[in-house]
């Protein structure tokens, strides 16, 4: 097995290879805008710090947001193009799952996660988390995080922490609303990579087979660019 794992959801454009055992390279770049420009680079860069080629590539898994528009298409056309030029399977992972797992991993987990990303128009895409601790054998543990509520977009002030610890770029730009915010801010591929590997995993637990979604856009909210519609009429019938 060896996925490629990449999301283009927030402000960092991130690509990363797992082989089945372990996140083998990681890259990210922060980048607010030019998405396409980079992700390929990016991701023919970290394929070079794995030692690998993607010929060698077996499952393509992507971040499918919530996220803004252009750049969350981003992501996602480019894993579909590989997985239909390399003839194999493309996964979506929601990419707040992600994010509250990598989170999981990182710290303190007590009373749950929120996980709160930049939705721009002074907004935020948020979702709310359990974190279970899941034991691998003597000195060896996991996390499963399991989605409470959410996505919803909406002001920061809309968001029900509950005593929960807040993670994610939203906390960073609404400490206001969210105080208390801690890392990490933006979605990791190696995270995206792990939950992938577990879902495709024979035998998966049904709980980590049903992170991974359909390859589609999870867009909850329309694009800022809309096509424009009939165009009305000024004049009355028969008028000049």
């Amino acid at each position: 097995m060896l996925v490629l794992a990449l999301d283009t959801s927030g402000a960092a454009v991130t690509a990363a290879v797992h082989d089945g055992t372990a996140v083998r390279a990681e890259r990210s770049e922060p980048r607010a805008r030019g998405h396409a420009e980079h992700l390929a680079p990016l991701v023919e860069a970290v394929l070079a710090d794995a030692g690998a080629d993607r010929r060698d590539l077996t499952t393509v898994a992507v971040g499918v947001g919530p996220g803004p528009f252009t750049g969350l298409r981003v992501g996602l056309v480019t894993a579909r193009v590989l997985g239909h030029a390399l003839g194999i399977d493309v996964v979506g992972i929601c990419s707040l799952d992600a994010l509250a797992f990598e989170a999981a991993t990182l710290g303190d987990t007590a009373g749950g996660l929120v996980a709160v990303t930049d939705a721009r128009r002074r907004e935020v895409h948020w979702a709310t988390y359990d974190a279970e601790r899941v034991d691998l054998g003597p000195g060896a543990h996991t996390w499963r995080v399991v989605r409470l509520d959410g996505p919803h977009v909406g002001p920061a002030t809309a968001v029900d922490v509950a005593g929960r610890r807040v993670v994610g770029r939203g906390a960073a730009l609404y400490p206001d609303a969210l105080p208390g915010g801690t890392g990490p801010l933006d979605v990791a591929a190696g995270a995206l990579a792990t939950l992938a590997v577990r879902g495709l995993a024979a035998g998966a637990d049904p709980a980590d087979r049903a992170v991974l979604v359909a390859p589609e856009p999870l867009y909850l909210r329309r694009p800022d660019a809309v096509a424009p519609g009939v165009r009305k009429r000024v004049l009355p019938a028969g008028g000049r």
